[in-house]
């Protein structure tokens, strides 16, 4: 179903990137089980892109459960969701040009598509904190993965005004593996004032890890041959 997806979008030469677990996936180098496909698109193709899957035999999802289109629109076939999206759920951004412009590419069982830049994916998920529904455990991993690598600055630039919910997830980070965040750019710890990491030994960072959540969501204290339990 993902494939059939997949291939209707380019089939009609809309350009997309897919982003939620499967580009999590990629940068962090673990895999967690994931209800639906999530594809990012510019927000004047979104209509030409709910054609072409519509096309593919996907319906609305809408009549099955409600959902805000404002910001997505989901789609399903045979129980497989896949959803179009084009904005942020609380409006802060669209998706714009620059996401695509700094999109990695990947190969995943023959098939080769873009997925969302790791700024633009922490910044999304970033005001993903609902009593229901939180997205910072996959930041916990995302920065644990690609953190020193990020392009902080970019990514300050995106942030803008709510900084300090960035330098929250960050501080937090820096708590629960105080030894890879020694890692991070002094020249952004200098300018978030962020807390100095503390030394400590390896079975107190998956204590503290434990302490979040006693399941194995954390990717780097979790066996690669096993899906992440979040």
């Amino acid at each position: 179903m993902y494939r059939l997806a997949l291939d209707a979008a380019r089939q009609s030469g809309i350009e997309f990137m897919v982003g939620g677990g499967f580009s999590l996936a990629f940068y962090t180098d673990r895999w967690r089980n994931t209800k639906d496909l999530d594809c990012y698109v510019l927000p004047d193709q979104r209509q030409k892109m709910i054609d072409a899957l519509s096309r593919a035999g996907f319906e609305d999802y809408y009549d099955q459960k409600p959902y805000d289109r404002g910001w997505i629109y989901r789609s399903i076939q045979n129980g497989v969701i896949v959803d179009i999206i084009w904005s942020m759920a609380n409006r802060r951004a669209e998706v714009d040009q620059v996401w695509f412009d700094r999109a990695p590419v990947v190969t995943l069982r023959e098939e080769t598509f873009k997925i969302l830049p790791p700024e633009e994916l922490l910044w999304c998920k970033l005001y993903v904190l609902q009593r229901d529904h939180c997205d910072w455990t996959d930041l916990l991993n995302l920065i644990y993965g690609v953190g020193p690598k990020l392009d902080w600055d970019h990514l300050l630039t995106r942030v803008g005004g709510d900084v300090q919910l960035l330098k929250g997830i960050l501080e937090l980070f820096t708590w629960a593996a105080p030894h890879k965040a020694a890692e991070l750019p002094m020249a952004l710890r200098r300018e978030l004032n962020l807390s100095t990491p503390q030394t400590v030994d390896p079975e107190e960072e998956r204590r503290r890890v434990r302490l979040l959540d006693s399941r194995g969501w954390f990717a780097a204290f979790h066996p690669e041959d096993q899906p992440l339990e979040v």
